[in-house]
């Protein structure tokens, strides 16, 4: 069974922006790191931009292999739902979700970086999306995403994991990450009903 990429530009630039990005941010040192990381004390300082940033960059090239191959992954499963902009937007709005998450209902959580939260949003998104679209495997896909956040929740984070990236897995962040995502597709889902049923009376 041969699997068709989603390869066309408007599937696959906005996931190539955002990996570029990434890339383009860890090149540039460990001191743009410490300047553009989540960072609870930086952001009672009013560093404010760490809410975004800090999804965009990693602890180490190990790091940055794995989340890159979860983008990878994504796109695969789902580009063809990934319009340029809209994905940029699905992204800043999970990597927020993530932060506030971390920042209001996780205070021992000092420090985070990577995409690994916003990844878990952008995939609960794109399995809900297949569920609309009535291609079924897109439940089998949203059962396995909170498996696996269950169980982190349940059993703590993979240490093998964690040595690989040289710091401990955000599990909350993946949390979080997760109901951003599906927060953002009922909102969507919602706003597309509502807007269904106005156009037809202002038509008339």
């Amino acid at each position: 069974m041969i699997v068709a990429l989603p390869l066309k530009p408007q599937f696959s630039l906005g996931p190539l922006i955002l990996l570029v990005t990434v890339i383009l941010l860890f090149l540039m040192g460990s001191s743009t790191t410490e300047l553009l990381a989540y960072d609870r004390y930086a952001l009672e300082s009013l560093e404010t931009w760490r809410l975004l940033s800090g999804n965009l960059v990693h602890t180490n090239g190990y790091h940055v292999m794995l989340n890159g191959a979860g983008l990878f992954f994504l796109w695969a499963l789902h580009g063809e739902h990934y319009k340029p902009v809209l994905f940029i937007k699905l992204f800043l709005w999970c990597g927020l979700g993530t932060s506030l998450g971390i920042y209001f209902l996780s205070p021992s959580l000092i420090w985070y970086v990577g995409l690994s939260g916003a990844l878990h949003g952008l995939f609960v998104w794109g399995a809900c999306m297949d569920i609309r679209n009535k291609v079924y495997s897109g439940a089998l896909l949203l059962l396995g995403i909170v498996a696996k956040v269950g169980w982190e929740q349940w059993q703590g984070s993979s240490e093998d994991v964690a040595e690989l990236i040289g710091a401990s897995v955000a599990i909350d962040a993946h949390l979080y990450g997760a109901v951003s995502g599906l927060t953002l597709f009922l909102l969507m889902w919602l706003m597309s009903a509502l807007y269904s049923l106005i156009k037809p009376k202002q038509a008339a």
